[in-house]
């Protein structure tokens, strides 16, 4: 009777996992700045905010780069398709992010607002489910 053995390996290489875990970490710092900041009116909230949603395009940028190239590589060893889900996550949530960035620099009471805060929301979301993708295992079992 021959044995199976069944190992987990995830997406993310661990630089890859660690350079994700900013993105992920500011983008919901900016969502809780930003409702902070339209239950208080507290510009530094606002400023704060600008300064996460910052953070999260510059981070994000380099998870992009590391993505396109993890992309490229996936065709060996077939995970082209989490790959590639993966990487239009953070193909959007990069996009996203810089454009919230844009908005946040308006001045305070206009940058926040419901287009500043949904765009922080969805950021977020977007920044959530990539790390889920790139984090999730996937079985593969080996007979012997």
């Amino acid at each position: 009777m021959p044995a199976s053995s069944a190992t987990a390996e995830t997406f993310l290489s661990p630089p890859h996992a660690i350079l994700l875990a900013f993105p992920v970490a500011f983008s919901w710092a900016a969502v809780a700045s930003d409702i902070t900041y339209l239950n208080s009116a507290v510009v530094q909230w606002s400023h704060f905010s600008a300064w996460l949603v910052a953070g999260t395009a510059l981070f994000g940028a380099l998870v992009l780069v590391w993505a396109i190239v993890a992309f490229l590589f996936a065709r060996r060893s077939g995970n082209r398709g989490r790959a590639l889900t993966y990487l239009v996550l953070i193909a959007a949530m990069w996009v996203l992010s810089v454009l919230n960035s844009l908005h946040h620099a308006r001045d305070a009471w206009g940058s926040v607002g419901t287009l500043g805060l949904a765009l922080s929301i969805v950021t977020a979301l977007l920044a959530l489910m990539a790390a889920f993708v790139g984090h999730s295992a996937v079985r593969r079992e080996a007979v012997r």
